[in-house]
């Protein structure tokens, strides 16, 4: 690889399994299976323990990844290919379902905490540190008295599915503008 080419990773959080594959928890898994499908290329096994597929957005390689471990252990996969790559956590963008803003927003930061995410725990916890880029994707809070942990195992309503197309589509925008045009101007642009 030559010098002048950077590599990104984005990390599509979510759980294995057909049971959980249209799942609120699964949304962050849902935006990178978009992105391979926008750049036509296809995920296969990687030695790190992720289905990863590949493309090129300008000059930079991109590594879409889909941890094959649950929500709350997918932290080392994601370290062993950062570490396979051998890039800076600063080039790895985590996708995740967000209870705290509303369904189809979508928030982008740097760093911060977990706000008792469990994938974000794993993910912080083996790379040591939260230095990374975090696309929050809401899927809004339960109903009535229903437990977050279940409301974020089902799948989305049949409203909400009518609006998930182009939510996804917004959400894979969102990668490339943070890739191709940094923080910032990516806040301005999708943090309304």
């Amino acid at each position: 690889m030559s010098s002048t080419t950077e590599r990104w990773i984005v990390v599509g959080l979510g759980n294995p399994g057909d049971e959980y594959e249209r799942t609120r928890h699964n949304v962050g898994a849902m935006v990178v299976e978009d992105l391979a499908k926008r750049h036509r290329v296809t995920f296969s096994s990687h030695k790190s323990g992720n289905r990863i597929a590949e493309f090129k957005l300008g000059s930079v390689a991109v590594t879409l990844a889909r941890p094959n471990s649950y929500m709350n252990t997918l932290g080392p996969q994601v370290r062993s290919l950062r570490d396979f790559y051998s890039v800076e956590n600063s080039y790895l963008i985590a996708l995740h379902d967000e209870l705290d803003i509303e369904f189809a927003t979508i928030r982008i930061k740097f760093a911060g905490g977990e706000n008792g995410h469990n994938g974000l725990k794993s993910m912080t916890s083996s790379l040591g540190g939260p230095e990374y880029f975090r696309i929050r994707l809401g899927i809004g809070r339960p109903p009535g008295r229903q437990d977050p942990a279940d409301f974020v195992l089902k799948k989305f309503s049949s409203i909400e599915r009518e609006q998930l197309p182009s939510f996804l589509d917004r959400a894979g925008d969102a990668v490339e503008s943070l890739i191709e045009n940094g923080l910032e101007l990516s806040q301005s642009t999708f943090n309304s």
